[in-house]
């Protein structure tokens, strides 16, 4: 009989020490990486027989526009008009969300006339505003503003109905009335939705600028692509394109970090 012996061993001393944390590649690298390789892509379709201009080009147009002024006075003419349209579209859809979600008349009453302006392109409504607001700013504004208040008053209206039921009860068994619920149960939850409510509305309003300034506008980034585009100035319509996005994405890195400051509460990945 063959005896299998065991040795075991006695561990004497401390655990063994915790794994370092492995630090990824910071964020900031990644997006300057992605930089890069969006220019590089563009770059390359221009020298492969594409019809667009190359980098340098857009960049020496781009030095021009900004050395006489033009760029500046078309970028601040343009955030007027976003700032203003979205501002106002904001202001009024937080309040109209909350009555939509919150009030079960005022869902009746107002949603209809929510989802049907909602599949109306704000686009469409140039023709009329003309007519109805002149050809001065309001109808530039009012488009503006439409487009940025629909695409908010919807997330606000979703995210007070999606507050979870058992936080309310819970706070009525405590005793808190209507207005200390919608305060500190129902604004808060419903925060998240406003905040990326915005942001939608805010690419909208991007997105609605250029055809907002075809109503006898002298000035902005949408116009000075429409005159490029009728002499075929390439260049200048891509100094225009880029201008748009490069304030669109501050925009909403400013919207981003407000999100993070005012819902810290949250787990993020």
């Amino acid at each position: 009989m063959t005896v299998v012996q065991v040795d075991t061993e006695v561990t004497t001393g401390s655990p063994p020490p915790p794994e370092r944390r492995r630090r990824g590649v910071p964020k900031s690298l990644w997006n300057a990486l992605s930089v890069v390789l969006g220019v590089g892509v563009w770059w390359g379709f221009s020298l492969t027989g594409f019809d667009i201009p190359a980098p340098p080009e857009v960049l020496k147009r781009g030095g021009e526009l900004i050395a006489d002024g033009t760029l500046a006075d078309d970028v601040l003419a343009s955030l007027g008009r976003v700032l203003a349209g979205f501002v106002l579209g904001v202001a009024l859809a937080i309040p109209v969300g909350f009555l939509m979600g919150w009030y079960g008349v005022a869902r009746g009453l107002l949603e209809p006339w929510v989802q049907f302006f909602r599949t109306i392109p704000p686009l469409a409504i140039i023709p009329l505003a003309v007519v109805l607001m002149g050809i001065g700013e309001t109808p530039k504004i009012f488009v503006i503003f439409l487009a940025s208040f629909l695409a908010c008053v919807i997330a606000t209206f979703q995210g007070v109905v999606n507050v979870d039921k058992t936080l309310i009860n819970a706070a009525r068994v405590l005793g808190a009335k209507d207005g200390t619920i919608f305060a500190r149960v129902v604004v808060p939850a419903s925060t998240p939705f406003i905040l990326v409510g915005m942001r939608v509305g805010l690419g909208s309003s991007w997105a609605t600028l250029v055809a907002a300034e075809l109503i006898a506008a002298q000035q902005g980034l949408g116009y000075r692509m429409q005159s490029a585009q009728l002499y075929y100035d390439l260049p200048t319509i891509f100094v225009g394109l880029i201008s748009i996005g490069v304030l669109g994405l501050l925009m909403d890195r400013v919207l981003l970090l407000a999100e993070r400051r005012l819902t810290n509460w949250q787990e993020r990945r």
